[in-house]
């Protein structure tokens, strides 16, 4: 980047003027909801609160790094419509998982039972997200800063960008994300970064790039609504969205945005909860045309459900028997589902791994876009009984190796991943047939950067790392009588950027780790 500054970063602000900026940013979350719900059993019902994680000043990072990750996703959103689509190379790769992971094996059986009676709506939604990592070609030497920083030196290397995994399922930050980009323009407007007289400050509103990924979000889903078409099926007189949602939901200020957005749409989509499984169960059923009724609280009348969006259905223990059913009974709706069970089942990190393989990319896009997409893979192996397979067991067993390691189960949400020296005491307690469901990635060295987290689990200030999620929007038609997927709506969608303490290994903000930001590019 070459960047003449030589400030340091953050700004030195003065203790009373970080004291102002803290409730200034505290004041904002609160009349804005930037908040995460908490359930208490006090009798008296009360709703309790408290802000999410964020950054007090925006995090740097490279401005060419940023547009580079957002050029890629529409790369990236075909390739994974691909996938969902290519049912014989998705069973391929997941088939030892099939046989060993009960959740695998539950998805793939509600995919085998509306197999049977027949796939009935040839389109799919995507909501994706693909998460990057600045990573450092050689790690700085002791006490040498990363070229991003203001007191860099130039003969630090240029970072570039590699994934940390790609997700097609219940894809959160979107609002939240939005907010907090809001929130950190709104302070640079108004001067809550200034330091006076010095002209070294990086943090202006023309280096804050602007988030819409909830205008993105929602226009997706009523793109969807749309492509449904009017109701078939009588009673129902009216189509609306359904969304998934898990109980007692702490996550409400993310999702709920969305669901406001599409009732004031012009015309209003209708847009409605249901708890996963209960609601599924008890207030939808399907036509004998497998029309998607659903009965909301206190109507007299259903609506037929054009789209269903799963903000639910991640978690295996959500895959009881009564978890099957209702999932079964959606995948078997005529409804556009945001995800497929397939475009699911496209999200586990086994998949991640084998696009790593040779000739993979390849399979789904054309080679020079397919070598873009490469370019951002982090080196990803199996531990499986391949040649491959069995020098990365080798290396996750042996503790000096692990420390350049992540070990990741196919599982979504945060808090899953095993980290460096911890790796082969945790294989130690799990059964070697069982060690092939996880996949051994190589940890990122992102720069080291500084900055201040009012995060969950308190105030930190210190050395930092960021995350860059990029959403996607993508609607596609299955092709009939082959694989792969004919593409009728395709664009980046927005973006969200999360920051954590260099010494903390996850990232998940909900779960108190990191904290949502905004990049200021440079």
């Amino acid at each position: 980047m070459g960047s003449s500054l030589h400030a340091p970063y953050p700004p030195p602000l003065s203790e009373e003027h970080l004291l102002a900026l803290q409730a200034d940013i505290q004041d904002w979350q609160l009349t804005h909801g930037s908040l995460i719900k908490m359930y208490t059993h006090n009798e008296d019902r009360a709703v309790l609160a408290r802000p999410i994680g964020v950054s007090m000043f925006p995090t740097l990072f490279p401005k060419s790094c940023f547009s580079h990750a957002l050029e890629l996703q529409e790369s990236y959103n075909e390739l994974y419509a691909n996938i969902a689509e290519d049912e014989g190379w998705l069973f391929d790769v997941l088939q030892d998982l099939i046989l060993t992971d009960p959740f695998t094996r539950a998805l793939w059986g509600v995919h085998e039972k509306v197999k049977e009676k027949g796939y009935i709506q040839p389109l799919t939604l995507g909501i994706f997200r693909s998460d990057y990592m600045l990573h450092s070609p050689e790690e700085p030497r002791e006490g040498e800063c990363s070229r991003l920083a203001p007191e860099t030196s130039d003969l630090a290397p240029e970072p570039t960008i590699k994934q940390v995994e790609f997700n097609t399922f219940s894809c959160a930050g979107g609002t939240h994300g939005n907010i907090v980009n809001a929130m950190h323009h709104h302070l640079a407007r108004t001067g809550a970064y200034d330091l006076g007289t010095s002209p070294q400050n990086p943090i202006t509103p023309s280096a804050l790039p602007t988030a819409e990924t909830t205008t993105s979000i929602t226009s997706g889903l009523a793109a969807a609504h749309t492509a449904y078409g009017l109701p078939r099926s009588a009673p129902a007189t009216t189509t609306a969205i359904l969304i998934a949602v898990q109980p007692n939901n702490i996550n409400i200020c993310d999702e709920r945005p969305l669901e406001y957005s599409l009732w004031a749409h012009d015309p209003a989509i209708p847009t409605y909860r249901a708890l996963f499984p209960s609601d599924i169960t008890a207030r939808t059923t399907l036509t004998q045309s497998r029309e998607l009724l659903f009965y909301p609280p206190h109507a007299t009348l259903p609506v037929e459900i054009s789209a269903v969006y799963l903000r639910a259905a991640y978690d295996p223990a959500e895959h009881d028997s009564a978890g099957i059913a209702a999932r079964t009974r959606l995948e078997l709706a005529r409804a556009i589902k945001c995800p497929s069970v397939l475009a699911q089942l496209a999200t586990f990190k086994k998949v991640q791994q084998a696009l790593s393989l040779p000739g993979a990319v390849e399979r789904f896009l054309p080679p020079p876009r397919a070598a873009q997409v490469r370019a951002t893979f982090a080196p990803m192996y199996p531990l499986d009984d391949s040649e491959v397979g069995r020098r990365a067991r080798a290396l996750a067993a042996d503790a000096g190796a692990a420390e350049r390691f992540v070990l990741k189960p196919s599982l979504e949400g945060g808090g899953h991943n095993v980290y460096r020296g911890d790796i082969p005491r945790v294989l130690e307690q799990v059964p070697e047939a069982e060690w092939r469901s996880y996949v051994l990635m190589e940890l990122m060295r992102p720069p080291s950067l500084s900055n201040i987290l009012l995060a969950g689990r308190g105030v930190y200030e210190g050395r930092v790392v960021s995350e860059l999620g990029v959403f996607g929007v993508c609607m596609w038609r299955r092709r009939d009588g082959g694989t792969g997927a004919e593409i009728v709506e395709n664009r980046q969608g927005g973006w969200s950027f999360k920051t954590k303490a260099e010494e903390v290994d996850e990232m998940s903000v909900i779960k108190g780790y990191g904290c949502f930001d905004t990049p200021c590019l440079v």
